[in-house]
């Protein structure tokens, strides 16, 4: 069985709500009778080992039922986020905006240019935003794969004010293999960005900031790695097809019809 981050929380709370009441001793007025002798600890963690090597459904049936826990709690912080964190989410100015400005529905990514998940559906992301002419898209840089990451995510935005973001991005995600600075800079240059002005541009304190600012819209939203979707309300965490995408797309915009 793997450990994730979920798993390793309701370990914890399935362990403490199992086994830290027995440890704790009776209940009483008296004080001295709430703590076990040590060799009473021991014939408890003896029974409690016994029990759970003779019965170990019961370990696992908890374990099971405190992940559930927590993973109900984080989808309901997620759904609080979507109505609480709207204008982030949306209207954030320092978030670049594809496909239709206008459009009646946006589709929000989290992405990284390290990425090679986020690079395997770029190329349907594009088909999509040339056939949905009502498709609003708002690119949230999310650099989770270390410091190269984050570099070129800087450089991506610093070129937005040459106007040349949505070609940098584009260029970035069609590199294949590594990503160093001299690669980001040729690629930027490639499609006709200053890269003098961009290496000044990228050290505003404006581009730190927007990218702190999606990785704590990012955590709120539960979203861990990229690429990371938001339609209408339903965040869809990993890459997704094509055909699912449409279908949440389109279920966004029959929601936002006038009742």
């Amino acid at each position: 069985m793997r450990l994730t981050r979920h798993r390793l929380a309701a370990f914890g709370w399935a362990f403490w709500a199992l086994f830290v009441p027995l440890l704790a001793g009776p209940v009483s007025g008296n004080a001295a009778s709430n703590e076990f002798t040590a060799e009473q600890r021991k014939q408890i963690e003896a029974i409690i080992k016994d029990y759970l090597v003779k019965n170990p459904d019961v370990l696992m049936d908890a374990l099971q039922a405190a992940e559930d826990k927590v993973k109900a709690d984080s989808r309901d912080k997620a759904s609080a986020a979507l109505v609480s964190r709207k204008h982030d989410l949306y209207e954030d100015p320092a978030s670049p905006v594809g496909g239709n400005p206008n459009g009646d529905v946006s589709l929000v990514e989290f992405f990284d240019y390290r990425c090679p998940y986020c690079k395997q559906v770029e190329p349907a992301l594009e088909r999509l935003l040339t056939e949905d002419q009502k498709l609003r898209f708002i690119y949230k840089e999310y650099p989770v794969l270390g410091a190269d990451s984050r570099m070129a995510a800087r450089a991506a935005l610093a070129s937005r004010k040459q106007g040349k973001y949505e070609a940098t991005h584009r260029a970035l995600m069609a590199l294949k293999g590594q990503i160093d600075e001299a690669t980001v800079m040729k690629t930027a240059a490639s499609v006709g960005v200053d890269v003098e002005r961009l290496k000044q541009d990228m050290k505003a304190p404006d581009i730190d900031k927007a990218l702190e600012a999606n990785n704590d819209l990012a955590d709120a939203l539960d979203i861990r790695g990229t690429p990371g979707f938001v339609i209408g309300n339903e965040i869809v965490p990993g890459a997704i097809r094509i055909d699912e995408m449409k279908v949440l797309i389109e279920a966004a915009r029959v929601a936002a019809q006038p009742k």
